[in-house]
């Protein structure tokens, strides 16, 4: 029978973590002394990047708040660098937290994005879905679940 557990990540096999120490090549867009922003080499649209903390946190729920607070907020940075030099008309952000959440590398990391309008050469992403209204019972009986 297959093994179904969830994937145990350490720092010591961490291509990110190899991005930081200069141990693999990445083109580095801007760091200080928390965050590191870096072209993701499989790009969703012209000018993707990722934006990771240096100290290394699998993902999304393990990362001390410093480092996320640094991480958004470089994010935020070059978010606002692609729409002034990119021309850009939008920018997601994205993380992914858990395999099943499509992460694939378990180092915290937020994909920043630029989105272009009426441009399908460099815009080819589509929303996983096509957003709909929900059933309001479900909808309350989980805001319930998350608030008792």
């Amino acid at each position: 029978m297959a093994d179904l557990s969830p994937p145990t990540h350490t720092e010591a096999d961490c291509i990110f973590c190899k991005i930081v120490a200069r141990e693999l090549p990445a083109f580095v867009l801007e760091e200080d002394e928390h965050t590191l922003a870096f072209m993701d080499i499989n790009p969703g649209t012209r000018g993707h990047a990722l934006v990771i903390p240096r100290n290394h946190s699998q993902d999304l729920l393990t990362v001390p708040e410093a480092d996320l607070t640094a991480t958004v907020l470089a994010a935020q940075r070059l978010a606002g660098r692609m729409k002034e030099r990119l021309g850009c008309d939008g920018v997601n952000l994205l993380n992914c937290c858990g395999a099943d959440a499509w992460q694939t590398v378990f180092h915290l990391h937020i994909h920043v994005i630029p989105r272009y309008r009426d441009d399908p050469d460099r815009d080819p992403l589509r929303l996983p879905w096509i957003p709909a209204p929900g059933d309001m019972d479900d909808i309350k009986a989980v805001a319930q679940e998350l608030t008792a």
